[in-house]
């Protein structure tokens, strides 16, 4: 099945969670002066941004040289994004891998990985690049990239209008759309399996 720009862009966008990012991205930055928050956020989405298209081009050959095939990806894959769909639905005070962070002006990590450019990200981006176009998943990748990006640079704005609650029900709600993508992705490994 090949994949719309919209429904890779749409995937890619739940897994880079920048709504559920909000809170973290407020509290690592909380020392910092606001003009410089916006040029931290810039810098470390750009970073995000060159390691996703990084494993885009790595990607295939990675998998390549460890010989996995397309129905195995498929099924690891639903299996990796159900999980983090449950975290998602379900959080149970994850650190998100904030802990042990410098205090100060972050460089790469957290803010640009693992929270966006994390595990869930590169894995999925491995994934398309062993089925579909690498043009379509590089456009996939910057449309998400740009609708995070744009909601993680107004984060102070939009952690006042939402609430800690309203983030909560949105990264839910996103949660609950990658969990019907993740048993998707697993039902289509299950289905080229048995089609051997």
């Amino acid at each position: 099945m090949n994949h719309s720009l919209f429904t890779i862009s749409f995937a890619l966008f739940l897994l880079m969670d920048p709504v559920g990012n909000i809170p973290i991205y407020i509290s690592v930055l909380k020392d910092v002066e606001p003009k410089r928050q916006r040029m931290i956020i810039i810098r470390e989405l750009l970073i995000a941004l060159g390691v996703i298209v990084l494993f885009t081009f790595i990607g295939e050959y990675l998998l390549e040289i460890l010989n996995v095939g397309q129905e195995t990806i498929l099924i690891a894959g639903g299996i990796i994004l159900f999980i983090i769909a449950l975290k998602m639905i379900f959080p149970n005070g994850a650190s998100y891998g904030i802990e042990g962070v410098e205090k100060g002006e972050p460089f790469i990590v957290p803010l640009a990985i693992p929270l966006v450019a994390g595990p869930s990200v590169l894995a999925a981006v491995m994934i398309y690049s062993h089925r579909e176009p690498t043009s379509l998943l590089i456009s996939s990748i910057c449309i998400a990239w740009v609708i995070s990006t744009l909601i993680l640079f107004t984060s102070p704005f939009l952690k006042r209008i939402l609430g800690n609650r309203g983030i909560s029900a949105c990264e839910r709600l996103m949660g609950l759309l990658l969990t019907l993508m993740a048993i998707q992705m697993f039902l289509e490994g299950i289905t080229l399996f048995q089609n051997k």
